[in-house]
Parts: C-alpha cells; sequence; structure tokens
C-alpha cells in the first residue's frame, strides 16, 4: 500500500514501526525535523518537512496516489489533523482517517457528519483508553484484557508474582493431552523479549506476563494459575479529571457505589461535579500521599491514574499499592516507561498511543480482519480475521500449513460455537479466528486469510 502519515509524534512514530516491515510504500510529513529524524531511525520511509496542511506538502507527498492517508498531528492540533484528511481525498486519497481529541464528534450524527465530508474513520484516543480501563475493571485479576466476538473468546494479560503456581511449571502442568480445551497460553513477555512457547521444555518464571486465550467458561480456571482472585469494584478513585476521566466516568454510569476523583485544577473540578454530581470530586495533587490517605485511598477496591503525566500515575498508583489497593491502573504516555511501571508493582498500564495505533493498522491489512491490539509488555500484536473461502487457512489442519513459526493461532468462533484450537484443528470459511504474531510476521500471517 501507497500510505502517507501526517504527523510524526509517538503515534505516528509506533505506526511508521509497525508499518515498516510490510512492504508499504511510507511517506512521513512533520514540521519538526527532529521529529523526521527520529521516524527515520526507525523505519525506511519517506520524511517531508512541512505543514500537514499545506496543499503544496500534501502534492509533493502524493496523497493523491495514497491508497490510505493517517492525521496523527498531536492532540493540540485536531483541526489540523480534520483539515489535512479533508484535504488528502479531496485531491485523490483512497481511505483517510484523523486524531481528534473531541468525544462530540464521535456521537452517530456527527460521525456520519464527517462520514459525509470524506473522513473514512475518526479516532479519539482518550476515548479508547477509557474503553480499556473499563474492560480492565470488569477483570480486576489481569494486567491486560481483551474480548473477541462479544465475549465469546477472551484474552487475558497475567502477571506471575511471587507464589504464583504457575511459577517453574511447563506446559504440561496447564493442560493434559487432550485437543480439547478451555484455554491457551499464546506468548510470554519476559525481560523485554515475546516467547511464544510450544515445546515441552519451556518453564514460567516468576515475573513472566502470560498471555491465554479462553473461552468463557474457562476463564475463571485459566485466572487460578496467576494466584489472583477477582475482585468485585463498588469503589473507584479516579486520580487526574481531564479527558479519560470524562469519558471513563460517562461510560460506568452508576455500575460503581462510590467513585471519587482528584483534580488539581478547581476550574476543572467544578465542571466535573457539575456533570457527575453523584461523583465525590476533591481538588487535589495525585503525587501527595498524605491527600491520598486523607481520602481514605486504602478503602477503594481500585485506583486508576489518568493525569497528563506518567510520572504522577505510575507514582500515584506505586503509593496505593503500598497502602493495600486491590488493583491498580495507571495511563503511560511515555512507552519507555511502561516496563518500570510494572517493575514498581502497577498492576496494568494503558498506552492510548499503542492502542490507537492498532487500530489505524487494521486498515492496512486485508478487509476481513476485525481487531488489532498492541499488547503492553510485549513486542507483538493480537488480531481477530475473519476467514476468506478459499484462502490458505481453510486448506487443511494447522498443523500441516506452514503456519509462521512466529505467530499462533489461538481461538476460533464460528456461528454461536467458539473453541480453542490445536494442532489437528481446522478453520473454515467465515470463522472469526484470534492470532497472536510478532510484528515481523503479520504480513505473512495476514495472506493466510485472503
Amino acid at each position: 500500500m501507497n500510505i502517507v502519515i501526517a504527523g510524526a509524534g509517538d503515534v505516528g512514530c509506533h505506526l511508521a514501526k509497525m508499518l515498516g516491515g510490510g512492504g508499504h510504500d511510507l511517506t512521513i510529513i512533520d514540521r519538526d525535523p527532529a521529529r523526521l529524524a527520529t521516524v527515520s531511525s526507525l523505519t525506511d520511509a519517506v520524511t517531508i518537512e512541512g505543514e500537514t496542511t499545506s496543499v503544496e506538502i500534501l502534492k509533493t507527498a502524493r496523497v493523491e496516489d495514497a491508497d490510505l492517508f493517517i492525521a496523527v498531528a498531536p492532540a493540540e492540533e485536531q483541526n489540523k489533523n480534520i483539515i489535512s484528511a479533508l484535504l488528502a481525498k479531496q485531491l485523490g486519497a483512497k481511505i483517510v482517517t484523523a486524531r481528534i481529541n473531541n468525544n462530540e464528534f464521535m456521537e452517530t450524527d456527527n460521525n456520519v457528519l464527517f462520514k459525509d465530508l470524506g473522513i473514512d474513520l475518526l479516532f479519539y484516543p482518550e476515548r479508547i483508553a477509557a474503553g480499556e480501563i473499563y474492560d480492565l475493571l470488569k477483570q480486576t485479576g489481569t494486567n491486560e484484557y481483551i474480548e473477541f466476538a462479544s465475549g465469546q473468546l477472551q484474552m487475558v494479560g497475567i502477571r506471575l508474582d511471587e507464589g504464583a503456581p504457575l511459577i517453574r511449571k511447563g506446559l504440561d502442568y496447564l493442560f493434559s493431552e487432550a485437543e480439547v480445551t478451555n484455554y491457551k497460553v499464546v506468548a510470554v513477555g519476559r525481560d523485554g523479549a515475546t516467547l511464544i512457547p510450544k515445546t515441552e521444555d519451556f518453564k514460567f518464571l516468576e515475573g513472566d506476563l502470560v498471555y491465554i486465550i479462553s473461552t468463557r467458561d474457562g476463564l475463571d480456571e485459566a485466572m487460578e494459575y496467576s494466584g489472583k482472585n477477582k475482585i468485585d469494584i463498588n469503589s473507584l478513585m479516579i486520580i487526574g479529571g481531564g479527558r479519560i476521566c470524562d469519558t471513563l466516568l460517562d461510560r460506568i454510569g452508576d455500575g460503581i457505589g462510590l467513585i471519587k476523583v482528584v483534580e488539581n485544577k478547581e476550574e476543572r473540578c467544578t465542571w466535573l461535579a457539575q456533570k457527575y454530581p453523584d461523583a465525590l470530586i476533591i481538588q487535589g495533587d495525585g503525587r501527595n500521599t498524605d491527600l491520598l490517605i486523607e481520602e481514605n485511598i486504602r478503602e477503594f477496591d481500585a485506583v486508576v491514574a489518568v493525569t497528563s503525566s506518567s510520572e504522577t500515575n505510575i507514582l500515584a498508583c506505586a503509593a496505593a499499592k503500598r497502602l493495600g489497593v486491590a488493583k491498580t491502573i495507571a495511563e503511560v504516555e511515555n512507552i519507555e516507561y511502561i516496563k518500570l511501571a510494572e517493575g514498581m508493582g502497577v498492576d496494568a498500564v494503558i498506552n492510548k498511543k499503542l492502542s490507537t495505533a492498532g487500530r489505524i493498522f487494521r486498515f492496512t491489512l486485508s478487509n476481513k480482519i476485525r481487531t488489532v491490539k498492541c499488547l503492553n509488555g510485549t513486542d507483538a500484536e493480537v488480531l481477530e480475521f475473519i476467514a476468506n473461502p478459499e484462502s490458505r487457512i481453510t486448506k487443511g489442519q494447522i498443523k500441516d500449513l506452514n503456519f509462521p513459526k512466529e505467530a499462533i493461532i489461538g481461538g476460533i468462533v464460528r456461528g454461536n460455537d467458539c473453541f480453542i484450537t490445536g494442532p489437528s484443528s481446522t478453520v473454515n470459511a467465515y470463522d472469526r479466528v484470534v492470532v497472536f504474531a510478532l510484528p515481523n510476521v503479520i504480513d505473512k500471517v495476514n495472506k493466510f486469510f485472503i
């Protein structure tokens, strides 16, 4: 594909890294030469210095030939993203997407309006992050949680802390020799590397982030191996009252009995109190441990830190964990800080830029892909495909297909049924198939389904 990315910030850089190995013709536009230099160090792409709203610059980037145009300038440049996407469409780009920072634009009527104008997809990173936090609050024993096919298949990431039953055990401890199981380990994040365990000599170690795909019936059994129990969230403290907090509160509704928000800015506190009268809004600094203790943080089932500062979010969650809070979730903007947060005991980390990049990446694959999710703690993605009739994936048992070794098929949804795959499993036309894959083989995996 011929792809043009307008904006070389964190989202643009990560997209460029994801797309660089897929044989695409990639062009990056940004006005900041330092950002362009960073992109150039990550991938082989044409870089153009200039404003993303300049018609001349867009023509220089040959957007008229673009199969996909992605406007991902930073959030404060929302209007530039919309303008550049509209210009790209008028100049001939086939599919255009734009990053926004206004939840109002995502409402159904407004979304249709933008589609009528020519923007195929608006994406709001804060909304994506709020959705992931909401899912994690439903599955409190996990470090990451993803649903497929309305929850018929579920993938969880489980950190093996000291005392977890799975430590120093092998794959045979999890499963019998039977082909049919309710769950399956698809990957392990360890010391910055991503492992796909398939051999008998593999052993789980303390600190491993284990990714398990499961049917709905098998999830509780799979969770037992982590030594962690599911917690009912009846009280929630949110540190940071920005856009993620707003979207999360809207999503939760009255689903949690007690919600307290700690926000530093008085004006924002007033706005939140008016919009969410059932929530307790406290003005204060989330880094202040004394304040958190005064606000009875020990009594809360979960703490979510979503300020604009990654450092504040990590420190607040680490403090909450030391004070006995069962579940902590931090939004970490700086990708380099993710492992730091996990090392400090934060239960789950959200990075809205990685999540957003995965959503956009879907457009570069076959039109039969439903989901792409970048996974924290690994350098890999989980993908949900729909198998085309006569595609390679339908031509025999999985063990005989020469499927890439750096990928693994986890589960299949077939009509109203779902099951975890084994070596002798087969894929039928129109099955929904969940695959875990390292970046270097995603393009190869995609070709099995088209």
